[in-house]
């Protein structure tokens, strides 16, 4: 790791955002631990995350392979890991997790609506600009505010994903 975490508790200026922290995420984890470096940059980031979780409109197992997705596309660890148990619990299977990391088995066994989300995963993660014909796939299966949400899921964990990358931040 690149950037030395701050320890928990050992800063009584961050006692208070060390709290909410941990009662929006359970702990106080790594990733967090190296944010601290920067309050008002944790600050945000809490902000964006936690809405990006937990007021998402799109179902919590198709926001997770998204996730997930990125995280494969990017080559973060850390965040694949973090994320396949919360697929798990909400519903993903092992098999559409582990497809997502297979480039002889993208696509097998997920839905349209799944398979779309995915090539927008990509698209947006590998070449930034959406194709009108794509776009118009994704309003065909979500409202306009779904559609809000994915894309802020994908761009979110994009930072995520480059963020643990960049300070060589695993599990």
């Amino acid at each position: 790791m690149r950037i030395a975490p701050i320890e928990p508790g050992t800063r009584p200026e961050l006692a208070e955002q060390e709290a909410t922290i941990a009662a929006q995420r359970g702990r106080v984890s790594p990733l967090y631990q190296v944010l601290l470096n920067s309050p008002p940059m944790a600050h945000g980031w809490e902000q964006l995350l936690t809405a990006v979780r937990n007021k998402n409109t799109l179902p919590a197992d198709l926001r997770e392979l998204v996730i997930i997705r990125v995280a494969v596309l990017n080559r973060a660890t850390y965040e694949y890991e973090a994320h396949v148990p919360i697929a798990l619990k909400a519903g993903a299977t092992q098999e559409k997790i582990d497809a997502l990391g297979d480039p002889e088995k993208l696509g097998e066994g997920l839905s349209d609506l799944e398979h779309t989300l995915i090539t927008l995963t990509d698209v947006m993660t590998c070449n930034i600009e959406v194709p009108a014909e794509l776009y118009e796939k994704v309003r065909s299966h979500l409202d306009e505010r779904q559609t809000v949400d994915v894309m802020v899921t994908v761009g979110a964990y994009n930072m995520v994903s480059r963020f643990l990358v960049a300070l060589e931040m695993g599990h």
